[in-house]
């Protein structure tokens, strides 16, 4: 099966699930500083996802540049990480609306945990049909980032109930961390290529 499909489709969802984070900013009612000043926190929340959403976009593209096929497996590990991104704009909402109460900042790291183990599921499935030579299997490389981030939004969860705002800072760490760009693909393209 050819990738390129899958390509679109995601990208579709994704600019999609932007849309909807953004239309859940609501404009305040009064033309002061203050009413603005209301809107940080649900701004803040949308930050951080709409920079969760890019680091996504970004490795997903990434990732699909160094395979040469796929199937039916992946595009079910697809769909499902496109599913649990599509929870974000729910979670991102409920959060920045109830100023990072602890129950919200615990449904938003298990949405940031489900986006990363189905993330995992797609490599996973995508090296599985892809021999130990082509590109994806040099690029991938050992997951340290991967595991870092698992096992921090597993403690920021843990967190969560007590301290929400320790928590948060968790979320946060681990996007600071993949901003810094993952050069494990496009230095292992430009070997194949």
């Amino acid at each position: 099966m050819h990738k390129g499909r899958m390509e679109a489709f995601s990208d579709g969802v994704i600019a999609i699930i932007i849309t909807i984070m953004v239309l859940e900013i609501k404009v305040p009612h009064e033309a002061t500083f203050e009413a603005l000043l209301k809107l940080a926190p649900v701004f803040l929340s949308y930050v951080i996802s709409f920079i969760y959403i890019g680091i996504y976009w970004n490795n997903h593209h990434h990732l699909l540049q160094s395979v040469q096929k796929i199937d039916g497996r992946v595009l079910w590990a697809n769909l499902a990480l496109l599913f649990c991104l599509s929870l974000i704009p729910f979670s991102s909402g409920w959060m920045g609306e109830n100023h990072f109460q602890d129950v919200t900042v615990t449904l938003y790291g298990l949405t940031l945990l489900a986006c990363a183990m189905a993330y995992y599921f797609l490599t996973t499935s995508l090296l599985r049909i892809h021999d130990n030579t082509t590109a994806i299997h040099k690029a991938v490389g050992n997951k340290l980032k991967e595991r870092i981030s698992l096992v921090s939004y597993v403690i920021g969860v843990a967190l969560s109930s007590r301290y929400p705002a320790i928590a948060f800072a968790v979320y946060t760490l681990v996007a600071l961390m993949w901003l810094i760009p993952d050069r494990r693909i496009e230095k292992n393209l430009h070997v194949s290529h």
